[in-house]
């Protein structure tokens, strides 16, 4: 059985109009064309589908039976071919990001608000959660892609480059560092640390380690999120180091940030996602939204190290 869309097309519009050259005209065909059209149909499915006279034509009881079906089927397929040319206008889709929880209240906000005020149909899901969990996530499938630090990775998750920042000292207003014209890494750990749980403290103590040896990093206090380091050194409790992406939460906590050296310790994030899939195409433009938005910040650029 041989049976074209063009053909099921040909029959839908006939039985609708009820006139070859009314259906030929609906369908940019001439009168012939569409005749052929029905034929072929005809002889393909083995059963006459329409009776003709000179005055009129009418369905056959089996075309009768046929015309519905046929029009709900061109029905589904018109609405699933629409479908896809929404999704390729980015008239609608989804995006869903897992990011970790200090760049999910602090850029992703903003870069997401920017995104949807150019497509407003596309729906963006952040999830946030420490980073261990980012490439677990990217991994399960549970979300497009993820956003974090730079991690090693199995085969089945590809890594991209986002940007490169190097580490930041935050410290309440008044505290003693504030009146240093340059801040190193040995005057911070000579006050009560803050720092992150995890590979945050491990990979910093390592750094730290490698560059000056008689320099050893030793937190007053491991927390989960970077929200709470923020609280406890917004009380005073100590100094904490973060990137340079969350200034906006930094101020809103009214407190300084100020640049480390000796040494400039810099961390690359990186955009992980599953290896040999397809985005769609609302992932794949939100994709390039995030990096021209990082881009147009300066943050993937070589910084020059302060003297």
């Amino acid at each position: 059985m041989n049976v074209s869309l063009r053909q099921l097309r040909a029959l839908v519009a006939l039985a609708r109009t009820g006139s070859f050259t009314q259906a030929a005209g609906s369908l940019h065909i001439t009168q012939s064309a569409l005749s052929g059209l029905i034929k072929e149909l005809e002889l393909g499915l083995g059963v006459r589908l329409v009776d003709r006279n000179t005055r009129s034509i009418s369905l056959t009881e089996v075309g009768r039976s046929f015309v519905p079906l046929v029009e709900k089927t061109l029905q589904d397929l018109d609405g699933a071919l629409a479908s896809i040319d929404d999704l390729k206008a980015l008239r609608k889709g989804m995006v869903r990001i897992a990011a970790p929880q200090l760049m999910a209240c602090t850029l992703l906000p903003d870069v997401i608000a920017a995104y949807r005020a150019e497509h407003p149909g596309v729906q963006v899901r952040l999830t946030d959660c420490a980073v261990e969990n980012v490439l677990m996530r990217v991994a399960a499938g549970e979300v497009d892609f993820g956003i974090g630090p730079e991690r090693a990775t199995s085969a089945d998750i590809t890594a991209q480059p986002l940007f490169e920042m190097p580490f930041m000292v935050v410290f309440p207003q008044g505290h003693a560092l504030e009146a240093l014209p340059r801040i190193c890494w040995s005057d911070v750990v000579q006050h009560p640390f803050i720092a992150l749980q995890g590979q945050f403290t491990e990979r910093l103590a390592l750094d730290l380690h490698v560059a000056l040896q008689k320099l050893t990093l030793q937190p007053s206090n491991e927390v989960a999120f970077m929200t709470t380091a923020l609280s406890m050194v917004s009380a005073r409790l100590g100094i904490t180091a973060c990137l340079p992406y969350a200034t906006s939460l930094v101020r809103l906590y009214q407190l300084q940030m100020r640049p480390l050296h000796e040494p400039e310790l810099r961390r690359t994030f990186q955009v992980y996602v599953r290896s040999n899939t397809s985005p769609s195409p609302a992932v794949e433009k939100f994709m390039e939204f995030l990096f021209a938005y990082v881009a147009s910040h300066g943050w993937n650029a070589p910084q020059k190290q302060a003297d």
